[in-house]
């Protein structure tokens, strides 16, 4: 799977482009600010639906315009997937596939399976718990529908019992039968989705941990350790243990939605004790791991965006990267840098078809 053609209008600071891409390399080159990191975001917007880098999805519109259209042609199991992904001000935002319109966006997820590598990784260590559940989800959810929809499900349910613990203070009241119908559907969601999560986790650490070890020649050790409250106790136990704090506070302190993913070295957490260059190395890992592991479960070799790559790696380690394409194992590759002659000499020694598009 490769994506052949991309056009944006009004995206971001592109008024109107279009490219052709290479199947095996592509390039994008040129000083800071000129977009290069945008046309990766657009690639990503036709896969996920939504950019990487930006939630608002208004704030994608070029300033000035009313709108946004990015249009995608993919070739996937040798036909022509095409994919639209627009929005207008006041409306909400479309998302295609071959013309028809999607009810739901999560019907799209997992068609096109990206991995991106990118600067702003590092909220996966300095940010908060729920930045790395977002990337465990996303990672699971793109192989697993139903994991999905629990997984959406799961948060309308807690929205719901949050507005009821708000309307008990505000009201001073108290209707706990309500409230055990809330606690018994979060229990049953919460503990498949927790059984997933540590199934996905059980089969990701092995990857994980050789990805670590090649980048780093095996020097540091390190963990990736998933964290719930429901390796103590089942939902339903937690929740009824938790509700005089529930009252307290107005929402649900207890639940699948306060899992982590704890990155340690050495015993220690990585975000406090580690090296910026052993961060890096960290995050390199886990995102070839979970490249590794969504061509693994879907049969697929992901599109895979390596965004000012240079700024994380040393050339060394991004050649030992790109040289992985001519071992096969990537499928397209995306890479964006400011220096067209340190990306050029790269690329040309993979012996591979490649296109470098320098922007200004």
């Amino acid at each position: 799977m490769y994506l052949k053609r991309i056009s944006l209008l009004n995206y971001k600071n592109f008024s109107e482009i279009e490219f052709n891409f290479e199947s095996k390399i592509n390039c994008f080159v040129g000083k800071n600010g000129v977009g290069k990191t945008n046309v990766l975001d657009a690639i990503y917007h036709l896969a996920n639906g939504k950019s990487y880098f930006n939630p608002l999805a208004v704030q994608n519109i070029k300033h000035g315009e009313d709108f946004f259209v990015i249009e995608g042609d993919f070739d996937k199991n040798d036909r022509t997937e095409q994919i639209v992904c627009s929005l207008k001000k006041g409306f909400k935002k479309t998302l295609k596939r071959n013309g028809k319109v999607y009810e739901k966006f999560s019907e799209h997820l997992g068609l096109i399976p990206l991995v991106i590598i990118s600067p702003y990784d590092t909220d996966l260590i300095i940010e908060g718990s729920e930045t790395r559940r977002k990337f465990m989800d996303s990672v699971i959810s793109q192989l697993n529908p139903t994991y999905l929809n629990q997984l959406i499900h799961y948060q309308k349910i807690l929205q719901q019992r949050n507005a009821l613990l708000k309307y008990f203070a505000l009201n001073h009241t108290f209707d706990g039968e309500t409230l055990s119908i809330y606690n018994e559907q979060l229990h049953q969601l919460g503990h498949s989705i927790f059984e997933t999560r540590k199934a996905f986790i059980e089969l990701f650490l092995p990857i994980f941990n050789k990805h670590h070890q090649s980048i780093t020649n095996s020097v540091e050790e390190v963990s990736l350790r998933y964290e719930s409250h429901l390796f103590d106790k089942d939902l339903h136990q937690l929740l009824d243990e938790s509700i005089q704090k529930d009252k307290i506070v107005q929402y649900t302190t207890m639940g699948i939605h306060k899992d982590d993913l704890a990155f340690e070295i050495k015993g220690y957490p990585i975000k406090k004790f580690g090296s910026q260059g052993q961060q890096k190395s960290f995050l390199i890992a886990l995102k070839l791991a979970q490249f590794d592991f969504l061509k693994k479960q879907s049969g697929q070799k992901p599109i895979l965006l390596l965004d000012d790559i240079f700024d994380k790696l040393d050339e060394t380690r991004v050649a030992k990267i790109v040289e992985m394409v001519n071992q096969d194992e990537f499928g397209q590759l995306f890479i964006s840098d400011t220096h067209e002659e340190r990306t050029e000499l790269i690329v040309k020694k993979t012996k591979q078809k490649y296109s470098l598009f320098t922007l200004s």
